[in-house]
């Protein structure tokens, strides 16, 4: 199975030139204040694109789906979308697993304390994840800024080193770190689309499932 990752597009996602694949999983920030204008144009769009499978969490900017209630968050999302908040779903065997939250940056959606308080929201992950996603880095892999300071988050990190299936970690949020990073026999995978000045810049990055078992 071909999967496209992408992040942090902040309502940029009409002017992307996408690959193809069966499946395409964005790591949260569809829009950039977070208002339900911004969220139903990146659905419609999203919902039209050619993926047999389209996955999506929010991020620090989609306040929308932070505010909004269960019943008119689902109200919106087509069917054809599977939108995860600290849940999970298996799609042909894969296990994938989705959480918005991330350590707190600014005023933000979705920030939780270093501690316990973030920490609540990593122990529900299960043993069998295969794919996780999440708006935010773990703490030294792909979260460095522009100021050379790391901002993931240190029981992200710990909570991963238990997962013996994870085999993916993608994530977005910090725009200046997009890239691929191979570590403990896991692909961290940082989507942002957009640069630290919120152009256009990176590519999706495209994984071939199959390819990262012939390791």
């Amino acid at each position: 199975m071909k999967i496209v990752f992408i992040s942090d597009t902040h309502g940029e996602h009409s002017h992307l030139d996408l690959p193809e694949g069966e499946m395409i999983i964005h790591a949260g920030d569809v829009s950039s204040r977070g208002t339900e204008d911004e969220v139903r144009n990146f659905l419609q769009w999203y919902s039209s694109l050619n993926f047999k499978y389209k996955i999506l969490i929010a991020g620090n900017h989609d306040f929308f789906f932070e505010h909004e209630t269960d019943e008119t968050i689902q109200s919106v999302i087509p069917d054809n979308i599977i939108y995860l908040n600290d849940s999970g779903i298996r799609i042909e065997g894969i296990h994938i697993w989705g959480s918005p939250v991330q350590p707190r940056f600014f005023d933000w959606a979705f920030n939780r304390d270093r501690g316990e308080d973030i920490n609540r929201h990593w122990q529900l992950l299960p043993d069998n994840v295969d794919i996780l996603i999440t708006h935010g880095p773990p703490s030294g892999i792909l979260d460095q800024t522009v100021r050379g300071e790391s901002v993931g988050c240190e029981m992200l990190l710990e909570k991963i080193k238990q997962l013996e299936r994870l085999k993916i970690h993608v994530f977005g949020h910090i725009h200046e770190a997009y890239g691929i990073e191979e570590r403990m026999g896991i692909r961290f995978i940082n989507a942002s689309i957009l640069d630290v000045r919120y152009r256009l810049s990176h590519q999706p990055i495209v994984v071939e499932w199959g390819t990262i078992f012939d390791k």
